[in-house]
This record gives C-alpha cells, structure tokens and sequence, in this order.
C-alpha cells in the first residue's frame, strides 16, 4: 500500500477535480504489475496497472492493493470495480474509501457481491491525508484553501508603502512555483495586484499554470497589471459587472460578500483546490472566517522595522524546516 500511495503522489496538479489514486498488483509475493492515475480524463489506475502485468492469467491468484475504493460509476472511464470483477482477481485491498455518493462503498458492494475478497482501511488516515483536496471538496463542499505568505523576521509581509520584494530566497520562491503548478487555482487581492503585479502563473517549475484570481471590488486596477495579460484563465470577482472575454471574467459579487461565496463560485467550476498568495488583508478574512485548511509560512532572515503585520495563526500543529536559510512553517487547521 505504501508503494501504492507512492505512485498516487504523481498525480498531484494533473488529476484534479479527481482525486490521486495509485495501484499495486501482487501475485505471491512479488509486484507484477502497477500503475497511478496521471490526468484528468485519462485512464484510472486499476486499469493502468492491470495492463501493465504480462501474464493476465495470473490476476486470478493475486492481490489488489489500490489507495482508494475502486469506482462503481461511469464517469470519463468505466467502473473500475467491474473491471476487477471481469478480471476475477482474488483480492482487493482498499486504503480509502470513496465519500463521493456516486462511489461510497458502491466499488466494494460490487467487488463483494462478486465473490472478491475485500479489505478495507489499509493507512487510512495516511491517504485521506494525501487526498485532502478531494474529501475537502466532496465532504465539505468548497476547494480545498492553502494561505501563502512570507514574512519578515519581525512579522511584516510588507514595508509602509506596500513593498514586499525579496523577503524569501530564491530557493523558497522556487518551491512557491512548484505549489502553483500543484493546485487548481490561485488568489491574491487588490492590493497585491496593484503593488506587486505578480504574474501567478508557473515559471521556475514544470507543470500547469493555475486559473488566477483577483478581487479588484471597484474595478480600479490598471489594466495593463500582467493580471489582465489573458495569458492564462484568469476571474475578477468585483461589484459591478458580469463579463467575459477570451481568457478573463469578470464575476459580480453583491457589496458585503462573504468569502464563502467565491468558493461556493469556485466550486461551481470544479475547482478543487486554491492556494491564496496575498495580501494581508484577504488572508486575514480567511481566517476570521475560518476557510483554510493548511498555511505556508515563510519567515526570511531580513527584519523591516515596520510595515504592514502579517496575519496570525496561533495555537494550530504545524511542520517546520528550513529552506537554505529561510524558516517554513506549515500549519494545519484540523
């Protein structure tokens, strides 16, 4: 199961709005066959790793390890639990089960009706951990929300007038580059829009650019900001208009919206993750409203001496290492 959760891990940022999904195939001790979900669209893992073993006749003596419950409904690929059926494996070891309603314990009744031995909760914890993006988005009905922010070594994400360039290495900024190219969405507000004109999109990493997002409520940022490039799929939540080009929306909130909406927005998009780079502010009301699940925090070696706060996230578990210098801190909400 462990080289199963292994392979899953390779579908990070392709597979989305599915969830990762690895598959080990043993027959008397020895792994001859294997496989992981790689994009979205593309065949599942069951069926990658049952293509992969040579002899098929020897499915009928062996063991299916796959980290989460196989699925039982029609999606873009056929059901994975018949699939195994079909192949008259002897056993299925499961290490989640799926909440989604069109699986839900469905795959199992499927594999069980048919005779195959079924066992269930194999590192459980462990690989609901590694899909929390997707029972995030299933169970609580909202993307999964990632804060990002570096601070000084005296708790400023920004001088007096705004400037937060460079309080992390270009190590750290590195690992920031692979984060975008791992989750569905990214968004920053007004101000970070304004003063950093960042271009969110994935330069230092291999992999695909996120829909970007901004709040601008009045619509007063420029509109030459690399924001409005239309060089990827970009949504401008504001109060004044619903509007679409060929890569930018615009997306109309009523005055005193709650940031529950834009993911319920989001969601709508099947978007299953976001990661919120900035400012202070918006990362502030995500957590006033408690709509986060896990925050990056880098701390640099530089001190401001004043500026603007960084927000606060007390008394949450967090990981910390160190990034050539810089200190990371990820924090999770539950």
């Amino acid at each position: 199961m462990r080289r199963a959760m292994e392979l899953a891990e390779w579908g990070l940022g392709t597979v989305s709005p599915n969830p990762m999904v690895g598959c080990v195939i043993v027959h008397q001790e020895e792994i001859i066959g294997e496989g992981y979900h790689k994009y979205y669209g593309g065949p599942h893992a069951e069926v990658v790793a049952i293509q992969s073993v040579q002899n098929q006749e020897l499915l009928t003596e062996s063991t299916v390890y796959v980290t989460l419950e196989p699925c039982a409904h029609w999606g873009k690929t056929p059901p994975c639990a018949h699939l195994l059926v079909e192949k008259q494996v002897k056993k299925v070891v499961i290490g989640a089960v799926d909440t989604n309603p069109l699986v839900g314990g469905k795959g199992i009744k499927i594999l069980k009706d048919a005779g195959v031995e079924v066992i269930t909760g194999v590192l459980e914890e462990e690989l609901r951990f590694q899909n929390r993006r997707f029972f995030t988005f299933i169970e609580n009905q909202r993307p999964y929300v990632i804060l990002k922010w570096a601070q000084s070594q005296d708790g400023f994400v920004a001088r007096e007038n705004f400037d937060s360039k460079w309080i992390s290495n270009p190590y750290s900024r590195q690992m920031v580059h692979r984060w975008r190219a791992e989750e569905d969405a990214i968004m920053v507000g007004t101000n970070t829009a304004k003063y950093d004109n960042p271009k969110l999109n994935v330069r230092d990493w291999d992999g695909k650019d996120p829909l970007r997002i901004v709040i601008d409520k009045k619509l007063e940022l420029d509109k030459s900001l690399a924001l409005f490039d239309q060089g990827q799929a970009t949504i401008c939540y504001n109060f004044l208009k619903n509007e679409t080009f060929d890569n930018l929306e615009y997306v109309k909130l009523e005055d005193g919206f709650q940031i529950s909406e834009i993911l319920e927005d989001l969601r709508s998009r099947n978007i299953q993750s976001l990661i919120v780079e900035g400012g202070s502010y918006l990362l502030g009301k995500f957590i006033e409203s408690e709509l986060w699940d896990e925050a990056r925090v880098f701390t640099g070696v530089a001190s401001f001496g004043g500026g603007i706060p960084a927000p606060a996230i007390l008394k949450h578990k967090h990981l910390e290492s160190e990034i050539m210098g810089d200190r990371l801190r990820v924090f999770y909400k539950s």
